[in-house]
């Protein structure tokens, strides 16, 4: 099984508004260092993305890959990989946790594999800096919005 590299942080704000900008991928560019294009590719009845293309700059790992999306009641969501260049899997997801009052604990999960030979301790770092500044940039951004 392969390894996930893990991080939370508190936001100051509701868990939907934090899941609120989490589903909004169409502005990823703006808040996540590393994804300069995502575009939803498929919606579930809810209108809530199920397969979303995104175009990553993380460094190490460059990728234009579709991801599938499966949504846990509202507070939670994870994906999957579809298709990619470069990577053989990309597993993540997102859990809100209410910490009363409008803060919640943001839990960001990642597992990466790439197709290219890459010592673990090299992926992990990859995988920590992505979870890192995707959390900070949710942060920033759900509560600049406030």
């Amino acid at each position: 099984m392969a390894e996930h590299t893990s991080s939370s942080i508190t936001i100051e704000a509701a868990p939907a508004d934090v899941m609120g900008v989490i589903a909004d991928f169409a502005r990823y560019p703006e808040w996540t260092g590393e994804v300069k294009e995502a575009e939803v590719l498929e919606t579930d009845a809810s209108g809530r993305a199920e397969k979303v293309r995104l175009l990553l700059d993380a460094g190490a790992i460059k990728d234009d890959h579709t991801l599938a999306y499966t949504w846990t009641g509202a507070d939670e969501v994870s994906w999957t990989l579809v298709k990619s260049q470069m990577l053989r899997s990309l597993d993540g997801s997102y859990r809100l946790a209410p910490l009363g009052g409008d803060r919640t604990e943001v839990t960001y999960q990642l597992t990466v594999d790439v197709k290219i030979p890459m010592l673990g301790m090299i992926k992990r770092k990859a995988e920590k800096v992505i979870i890192d500044r995707a959390l900070a940039g949710l942060k920033k951004r759900v509560e600049s919005a406030k």
